[in-house]
């Protein structure tokens, strides 16, 4: 990931030193990680560039950050997109939430109808290489992934030559399945997810990953096909989705454009997904649960 620091997270906000506490050791973690280092000119002063050249810390000028840390007097940001991840007095606990192992899965999934195959990364930035042989639902797998901003490659060969329900379904089954083996224990996740995406359609999305799996699924549609897919097999993917995921989820849409309605469902998924998913820092080691299980 490429992570912008700003001028507020280097400096001491006592102004007595030119850093602010063990922030070179912990630059030098974050970079040591794997991650790519983003100080504008802007954000940093020539002692300090002096500094962080003396100590091998390298980073880029310019570009699109995944994460920002900022700082406020005694206190660190972690951000990403504009919403906090994690709020801190020190580096350490910033470096040990951006260092941690990415939540990652794979999944091989074969029958007589289906062959398919599965890598995801919960912590991506919404990378997608897809092929399911059917154009319109990878296009709409596609939203899964950059609007939930999860890593997805995923393949499936299916007996397309019979119809198209065998790949929808077994794609949803085998999706639901590699999220909940990368999510883990489910140890600090948000677990609830809401959002309402608008256009010319509306679709509202809740997603509750509870262990309970179940679904609501209220509107319908005009046409028997979008592009190759059917739009009876929308609801179905849901439901496969919701089984397989243990999750609750809830869908209800209208418009007047299929294809729109379609897609608004698919992106607020996925932006309901990426939220219940999102890890917090304040209960890092905690099931978000009463009983102590999902």
């Amino acid at each position: 990931m490429l992570i912008a620091i700003t001028k507020n997270a280097l400096s001491d906000p006592d102004e007595k030193f030119s850093f602010r506490k063990n922030s070179l050791i912990s630059l030098k973690k974050i970079c040591e990680s794997g991650h790519t280092l983003l100080i504008e000119d802007a954000e940093i002063v020539e002692e300090q560039a002096l500094l962080l050249d003396q100590e091998h810390i390298s980073y880029e000028k310019e570009g699109e950050a995944d994460l920002v840390i900022s700082g406020s007097e005694q206190q660190l940001q972690l951000l990403k997109e504009e919403n906090e991840l994690l709020s801190s007095e020190n580096w350490e606990a910033v470096v040990r939430f951006i260092t941690r192992e990415a939540r990652k899965a794979s999944l091989e999934r074969k029958t007589n109808e289906t062959d398919i195959s599965i890598n995801i990364n919960l912590d991506g930035t919404g990378k997608a290489d897809i092929s399911t042989g059917l154009n319109f639902f990878d296009h709409m797998l596609d939203q899964i992934a950059r609007h939930g901003l999860i890593d997805l490659k995923l393949t499936c060969k299916g007996d397309l030559e019979v119809d198209e329900h065998h790949t929808i379904e077994d794609v949803a089954i085998a999706l639901g399945e590699v999220i909940t083996k990368a999510l883990g224990n489910k140890k600090g996740i948000e677990r609830y997810g809401f959002v309402l995406p608008m256009d010319e359609a509306q679709a509202t999305v809740a997603v509750d990953l509870s262990g309970r799996p179940f679904l609501v699924f209220e509107g319908d549609f005009k046409r028997e096909y979008v592009g190759d897919m059917p739009t009876e097999m929308i609801k179905h993917f849901f439901y496969s989705l919701a089984m397989n995921l243990k999750a609750t989820i809830h869908v209800s849409f209208s418009g007047e454009n299929d294809h729109h309605k379609i897609e608004a469902c698919f992106k607020g998924l996925a932006r309901a997904l990426k939220m219940a998913i999102e890890q917090n820092g304040r209960i890092k080691n905690l099931i978000p649960s009463s009983k102590g299980t999902l």
